[in-house]
């Protein structure tokens, strides 16, 4: 009997997780090896769970599930990661291929999509560079990604931004990885639009400074 392709998910909507690892697990050919809600948990379940597909949602609350690409590549992850999303512009859709996902599905999508796309990605010959997809047009055309509100982590690391402290300080009083404060940083830059530090400041200053305030008061 063939082994079975070793599946983690990554979603912090509970019943959805629930729903897919159901669904999943009635293939003959899957097998669900981990659930989590976390990046956190997810680069933990990789160390020990052996997956070769994720599934991932961009949208994790108080994340950007999108972290979890840079950091599980630099962990040595050498399986798949499907991105499984409520909604992505282009502008992130193409960003996210670039950066390494294999694919992104809709959750609106039927459920036998994503049956068919894990199945698909598990054919494709490890380290393949990714291409994006050619309906990418099913992605909302307004480039959203890029005025989404700022998550609560993401306001927190901004703030320490401006107050100038390095990656390592505003890891050591989060306390979180550097790897994780970098890889959130490059979610502000994709979010932005911009590259650099200084730019991300000024741009942030400019745009959002009353998202900034009012998440300040609120926190």
């Amino acid at each position: 009997m063939p082994v079975p392709i070793r599946i983690l998910l990554i979603d912090d909507h509970s019943l959805f997780r629930e729903a897919i690892a159901r669904l999943l697990g009635a293939e003959p050919d899957f097998e669900v090896v981990g659930e989590c809600a976390t990046v956190e948990e997810g680069l933990n379940h990789l160390r020990t769970d052996n997956a070769d597909v994720v599934l991932l949602d961009i949208n994790l609350g108080l994340q950007q599930g999108g972290a979890f690409l840079n950091l599980a590549w630099e962990q040595g992850f050498q399986g798949k990661v499907l991105v499984v999303t409520a909604g992505v512009s282009k502008t992130e859709a193409a960003r996210l291929i670039e950066r390494g996902c294999s694919g992104i599905i809709l959750k609106h999508e039927r459920p036998q999509l994503l049956v068919e796309r894990i199945r698909e990605v598990m054919q494709e010959p490890a380290g393949q560079l990714q291409k994006q997809p050619a309906d990418l047009g099913q992605f909302d055309p307004s480039g959203q990604a890029e005025v989404r509100p700022f998550t609560p982590r993401e306001r927190q690391i901004l703030r320490s931004v401006f107050s100038g402290k390095s990656n390592k300080e505003i890891a050591h009083d989060m306390n979180i990885s550097e790897s994780l404060v970098k890889a959130v940083l490059q979610q502000l830059f994709a979010k932005t639009g911009v590259r650099t530090r200084s730019q991300l400041v000024r741009t942030a200053i400019e745009r959002h400074w009353k998202e900034l305030e009012d998440g300040a008061e609120g926190a």
